[in-house]
């Protein structure tokens, strides 16, 4: 069994095929004995609604997604080397980009009919920039197979203050009286500003680990009722496979039966005949 044909049509199906249609092809493998397939297949992880969706863009949009993927290239570059004009330009065609690109997924979901709120658009965007950010994420997009939500990547690492736009201090002697209570200001000023952003960060930090929190707990969820409705299918198919058997049985013990039946009237018709031709032989014996 081809596992990358199998792979590519499994993420290709909306999230409530998924499984149904992965546990077939897992079982026609171990049919075929093959193993490592059977395996591979069985490991297949089901994509949440919002990675489907990314998914879906990808593979309906590859056009668009190979300029996307350009761009977080471009990014991605501009942040290596420090180039300012680069990553302003850059960072403005991201927020448009990203935000046009799930104004698309939501019309594609909506054309394959599974529409997405847009809670799952908020995770689609997410998906969408930690893409632009993390060639890992990029690689399985790309192919329309990603199969878990990325990890949550908040932009780009930040700029250090004054490479972009560093400029010459003024010579000691040419400055104005007062520079140094200025400086001290603007020192103090910029601490603040540190410690504020510090803040930010962390809650920022920890609202996404409320979110992943959340998330895990929503998929850990969706998997519990996956595999118990996998149980109860699985259930149903016995209990019609037993009621099966159980007309065959029922329909065999009737044949049996009527036969039996059949049997039992041979065996009288032979003990008559038997009788009577005793009899018979008796009257011959006495002459009659």
């Amino acid at each position: 069994m081809d596992v990358e044909q199998v792979t590519d049509e499994l993420y290709g199906l909306r999230p409530s095929e998924f499984t149904a249609a992965r546990d077939a092809y897992a079982a026609e493998a171990r049919r075929a004995e093959d193993t490592a397939a059977a395996k591979a297949i069985a490991a297949l992880r089901r994509p949440p609604l919002a990675v489907w969706a990314a998914n879906l863009l990808a593979r309906e949009r590859p056009e668009e997604a190979e300029r996307f993927l350009a761009l977080g290239e471009a990014l991605r570059e501009a942040h290596r080397t420090l180039d300012g004009e680069r990553l302003r330009e850059a960072s403005r065609q991201q927020h448009r980009l990203v935000a046009a690109l799930v104004r698309t997924t939501a019309a594609l979901a909506e054309e394959a009919g599974q529409p997405v709120s847009d809670a799952v658009l908020g995770d689609v965007e997410r998906i969408l920039h930690a893409v632009l950010a993390l060639p890992d994420a990029a690689g399985p997009w790309a192919k329309g197979r990603l199969a878990a939500m990325p990890e949550t990547a908040v932009g780009f690492p930040a700029v250090p203050p004054g490479t972009l736009t560093a400029r010459t201090p003024a010579a000691p002697e040419e400055q104005p009286k007062g520079h140094d209570r200025k400086a001290g200001g603007r020192a103090e000023e910029a601490r603040a500003a540190e410690a504020q952003a510090k803040e930010a960060r962390a809650g920022l930090a920890r609202r996404e680990r409320d979110r992943d929190a959340a998330r895990e707990a929503e998929q850990a969820a969706t998997a519990a009722a996956e595999e118990a409705a996998d149980r109860l299918r699985r259930a149903e198919r016995e209990r019609e496979e037993a009621r099966t058997a159980a007309a065959a049985a029922e329909k065999t013990a009737q044949r049996a039966a009527t036969d039996l039946r059949a049997a039992e009237r041979a065996v009288e018709k032979a003990r008559s005949a038997a009788e009577a031709a005793e009899k018979t032989s008796r009257r011959h014996e006495r002459g009659e």
